[in-house]
């Protein structure tokens, strides 16, 4: 008799900020894609990494800031090591990254739309909001992978598994670093309201084999 699957959340928004879900059918159309979905997943690791040393570059004297992205920077280096080597384990190349709309929209939106918390705190709270819902999709594949019979992918779906704990710890680094760029209750105004914008643009895209 199989085991029940128990995962370590009850909905795959618990304890995100995010107010829409993606679809319950992204996770099968992503994985009947797999190749796809894991080169866009490589580059989103390496694009993070990227983020974080962007962020020192720009904010050198922000206190904290550096340290805490040169270590950010390091583990989704890692874990960009890690897809990459399942890619090229299937067979598969990195190749080119297509355009990140979902990003590119939401840093779009907190521009356009004043009254925020300054550069660089609307800047980590959209990192924020990105982390989150990889969290949220790395949950997904992990449940879909999981009830999955294969020890391929079983195997796979521990590794979401592991790396979704990874993306709710980065959400919740990069909110509270911009509790430290302005005060804290500027800092949920303005998180409500770019969550708001998240799901808006979440609803309009495609289901893709993409993490964003």
């Amino acid at each position: 008799m199989p085991v029940p699957l128990v995962l370590p959340w009850s909905h795959p928004l618990d304890g995100l900020p995010l107010t829409v879900s993606t679809p319950s059918r992204w996770a099968e159309t992503a994985l009947d894609q797999v190749d796809e979905l894991l080169v866009d997943h490589a580059h989103c690791e390496q694009k993070a990494a990227n983020t974080a040393i962007a962020l020192i570059g720009r904010f050198p004297d922000q206190p904290g800031l550096a340290r805490a992205m040169i270590a950010l920077a390091q583990e989704e280096m890692h874990h960009f090591r890690q897809v990459l080597d399942r890619i090229e384990a299937r067979g598969g190349t990195l190749g080119k990254p297509l355009p990140d709309t979902y990003v590119r929209e939401l840093r779009a939106w907190a521009f356009r739309h004043g009254g925020g918390i300054g550069p660089l705190g609307d800047l980590l709270l959209a990192s924020a909001l990105v982390e989150a819902r990889s969290c949220e999709r790395f949950r997904l594949l992990a449940g879909a992978l999981l009830e999955r019979s294969g020890d391929e992918e079983r195997e796979l779906g521990t590794f979401y598994l592991r790396l979704a704990d990874a993306e709710g710890r980065h959400w919740e680094l990069f909110r509270d670093l911009a509790g430290g760029a302005a005060p804290a209750a500027a800092v949920a105004r303005r998180l409500a309201e770019m969550t708001a914008a998240e799901g808006a643009i979440l609803a309009a895209r495609p289901l893709e084999p993409r993490m964003h």
